[in-house]
């Protein structure tokens, strides 16, 4: 179904708002589906995001200015969800011997666990894009890289 039947507009001012449109609606679509599979989880798709950087370090730890520059979603505030990851376990925060005013986090093994037991939420994305092949998600995401460029 194309996106003007989709949204109920019969047409855009350009092509390039309705790539704009386009993707914006594409975005909340999917951030939808990933809300609907953590609506039952211990932890939100935000501090998911958060394991999942700081597993990308472990066994090496990092510090919250890392985590800020690879959180996708830039509007989060990552101090606050790496707090309630340390609330729940799943993070834990070492003071750095050389700098007390740098933080030292990394995944805990309950962390681990946890997201070992979520790793099929990444597998869910090859269902979502199922009726688009090999070469055309290549293709997408060539463009979408160069689309990236411009920020």
């Amino acid at each position: 179904m194309t996106l003007e039947k989709k949204i109920k507009q019969a047409k855009f001012k350009s092509q390039s708002h309705k790539l704009a449109v386009n993707l914006l609606f594409t975005s909340h679509q999917i951030g939808y589906l990933l809300h609907q599979q953590f609506k039952d989880q211990e932890i939100t798709h935000q501090q998911y995001n958060v394991l999942r950087i700081l597993r990308g370090q472990h066994p090496s730890s990092c510090n919250l200015r890392l985590i800020k520059e690879r959180i996708i979603d830039r509007m989060s505030d990552a101090s606050r969800i790496v707090d309630k990851l340390i609330l729940k376990g799943f993070v834990e925060r070492k003071e750095n011997k050389t700098d007390r005013r740098n933080v030292e986090l990394s995944i805990t093994n309950k962390g681990l666990k946890l997201l070992e037991s979520l790793d099929h939420i990444d597998d869910s994305f090859d269902d979502l894009f199922k009726n688009l092949s090999k070469e055309e998600i290549k293709n997408l995401n060539f463009l979408l890289d160069k689309l990236h460029e411009n920020f």
